[in-house]
């Protein structure tokens, strides 16, 4: 197998934060269901995981006959995320902001679980459990790894997801998107080099949730999980490359995305529910592969709702953060699952200015270009509940007075309906004017509803009481 020992086993006396603490901590609070073993890889672990993907993670031993189990599921709602890191989910973007805002420096370590096992000769797919997932994917996706590449001139890594396909027993097909990973990549392929990576799988929830956070180019998303964990994340140098990665990881695969080589990828099923199209695209020479001795793999479905939360949260908490030091009436911001949390933004605000609502939508379109629809609401709206948002634009919105649209802008080069990712925006003003007649805008009410304790208002078996008021209707019916 080409394997060899990398150092003695590290236990959990070190305590790290890790997948393992996690999975744990699901366990302890029912939320973590375990398949049937040999569930095949090809379709029917996804099947399983998607079926449960509102209700509990789910691990699976034993995946298609491999000795590797896979867990899918980390986060079924917000709570989950704000659990992982250890905080109410009333405060969950406000931690992720100071996060970002105050990140805490990695450390280095010489050794680490995640190099107890190391492969030079790499085959991926009887290595490692990686499954197909959607119905019309090209074949099996590593969809949950974090990719940490190095700035080519400056040294200063960064961490990102992103699809990646299995081409062969040691090339990985990827898609790179316009963000910090392709910049770097460009970088190199200029000077006619490989760029660096690894693949990390396996990881405590807040290097999930760092990765997605919508930083400045060259800002290390491993500090920010560092502030996240309250401590610094242990990182180790890869075996075959300067790259570093997280010690307490379950999995790497060391790579580089080679220069001026291009080769089929997809489809693969993405957030916006459709199939991402097929298209030449950058490849990933594997040269080695580490594990702990006995690892877990995580997969995320495409499109589900792991993948959906994963990037709502980050993104939320850096979009508040980016309207708030234009807007000090922004109380709150949502991404709403209807717009795959990333494509819609609703924006709480306490409103002082009637032209205010519309600089607040422009502002949100430059907080990130995947951002097509931006709707402002009053502080009385629960932006969590869609039918709230959707009251207050049917009641509080008129299209020729309170609604933009910006013409051939950027947008998500996923987003089928875009022209190659130039698309339209909408901003939808649903707020109240300032000057309002008061009675105008009162909202309905019943008094004391708040104080209503059912279990005393009710009585305990509704049948039987029914029973009885119609036998006594009865006695007097003529």
């Amino acid at each position: 197998m080409g394997a060899s020992q990398a150092g003695p086993e590290t236990t959990d006396r070190d305590a790290f934060p890790d997948l393992r603490s996690w999975l744990r901590r699901l366990a302890a609070t029912g939320r973590l269901a375990v398949a049937r073993s040999g569930l095949s890889l090809i379709d029917e672990l996804a099947a399983v995981a998607k079926k449960l993907e509102r209700d509990r993670a789910v691990l699976f031993p034993s995946p298609g006959g491999h000795a590797i189990p896979v867990v899918a599921n980390l986060f079924a709602d917000r709570g989950w995320v704000a659990d992982s890191i250890g905080v109410p989910t009333g405060q969950l973007l406000a931690r992720f902001q100071e996060a970002v805002r105050h990140p805490r420096r990695w450390i280095e370590v010489g050794q680490a679980p995640v190099q107890q096992i190391v492969h030079r000769e790499v085959d991926l797919l009887r290595l490692l459990p990686i499954p197909k997932h959607n119905e019309y994917d090209s074949g099996p996706y590593i969809t949950a790894a974090l990719l940490i590449a190095r700035n080519p001139k400056t040294g200063v890594q960064n961490v990102s997801i992103h699809r990646c396909q299995v081409s062969g027993p040691d090339r990985i097909g990827i898609l790179l998107l316009p963000r910090h990973t392709h910049h770097y990549y460009k970088m190199a392929e200029e000077a006619g080099e490989a760029l660096e990576i690894a693949l990390v799988i396996g990881v405590h929830p807040a290097c999930l949730l760092a990765s997605q956070a919508i930083a400045p180019l060259d800002a290390d998303e491993m500090e920010i999980a560092g502030a996240l964990l309250g401590r610094p994340v242990e990182m180790v140098r890869c075996k075959t490359n300067q790259v570093r990665v997280p010690a307490h990881a379950e999995i790497v695969i060391e790579g580089r995305i080679l220069p001026h080589v291009r080769e089929p990828e997809g489809p693969f099923g993405e957030f916006p529910q459709y199939y991402g199209p097929r298209a030449n695209r950058e490849v990933i020479q594997v040269d080695a592969i580490t594990q702990r001795s006995q690892p877990i793999f995580h997969t995320i479905v495409g499109g589900g709702m792991e993948h959906l939360v994963l990037g709502e949260i980050p993104r939320e908490a850096t979009l508040l953060d980016h309207l708030q030091r234009s807007f000090a009436s922004v109380r709150d911001v949502r991404l709403p699952r209807g717009g795959t949390c990333r494509y819609h933004l609703v924006v709480k605000i306490d409103k002082t200015n009637d032209g205010e609502p519309k600089n607040i939508i422009l502002g949100a379109f430059g907080g990130h270009y995947d951002v097509k629809r931006v709707v402002v609401v009053d502080r009385d709206v629960d932006i969590d509940d869609p039918v709230e948002v959707e009251w207050a634009i049917a009641t509080r919105f008129q299209a020729d007075r309170d609604l933009i649209v910006v013409s051939g802008a950027q947008g998500s080069k996923l987003d089928p309906s875009t022209d190659g990712g130039i698309g339209a925006k909408m901003g939808i003003d649903a707020t109240r004017p300032v000057d309002a007649d008061p009675n105008v805008y009162r909202r309905i009410g019943v008094k004391g509803l708040e104080a209503v304790d059912l279990a005393v208002a009710l009585q305990p078996d509704g049948e039987a009481a029914l029973a009885r008021i119609l036998a006594a209707q009865n006695q007097t019916d003529w």
